[in-house]
């Protein structure tokens, strides 16, 4: 069994915390251990924790099409969440869940080693840049811990407001150009303070 393998399975095997008590499966990620490009999101919510797949519902069918778009698919990337299983009633994740599944995530983020990280919506873009608004970062590149991080709306943003579809389906456009391209220069870097990040 590979490292990864092995840590999929921890994930699976869990019970650091309370929603592992209440869950139907945990939801370690999908796609390719190797990934240039890695999405995370917040959390699973009610259809991926049935069937155990990261998001399956209306908005991972909409991610679905915006990689077909830019001619890619699940299994060219890598696709997470901060947390691994489904909150209650898709609450937000309490801080106490959000530090037993650190753990987990770091691990992921270093054995896939992204070229690109994409954090979808404002939560998870808020544990790597705390208190930073993603309607302003949306869309602009910038470094985090030598990877390209790339904040991008939150699917499920352009199914309650449509007007934000073309958005996001501008930043899926110019997602490909991050991994041909050199990491951020300095002249558009913006690197949150270490002690602000809990990752790594």
């Amino acid at each position: 069994m590979s490292d990864f393998e092995n840590l999929v399975r921890q994930i699976h095997d869990c019970r650091k915390c309370a929603l592992s008590e209440m869950r139907t499966n945990a939801v370690p990620g999908e796609g390719s251990p190797s990934a240039d490009i890695m999405f995370i999101g917040e959390a699973p919510g009610f259809n991926e924790d049935r069937d155990s797949r990261p998001f399956v519902g209306r908005s991972g069918k909409f991610l679905d099409d915006m990689l077909f778009s830019i001619g890619l698919s699940r299994p060219d990337v890598y696709i997470t969440n901060v947390v691994k299983c489904r909150p209650p009633n898709n609450r937000d994740p309490l801080p106490g869940e959000i530090e037993e599944c650190h753990p987990y995530l770091d691990a992921q983020i270093e054995m896939i080693a992204p070229k690109v990280v994409v954090m979808l919506g404002k939560y998870s873009f808020n544990q790597f840049f705390p208190g930073e608004s993603i309607g302003q970062a949306r869309g602009k590149p910038r470094s985090w811990n030598g990877v390209t991080a790339y904040p991008m709306y939150h699917p499920a943003a352009a199914l309650h407001n449509p007007k934000l579809r073309p958005v996001i389906e501008e930043d899926f456009r110019n997602l490909l150009s991050l991994i041909e391209t050199p990491e951020p220069g300095p002249e558009n870097i913006d690197e949150a303070p270490a002690e602000q990040l809990s990752f790594f």
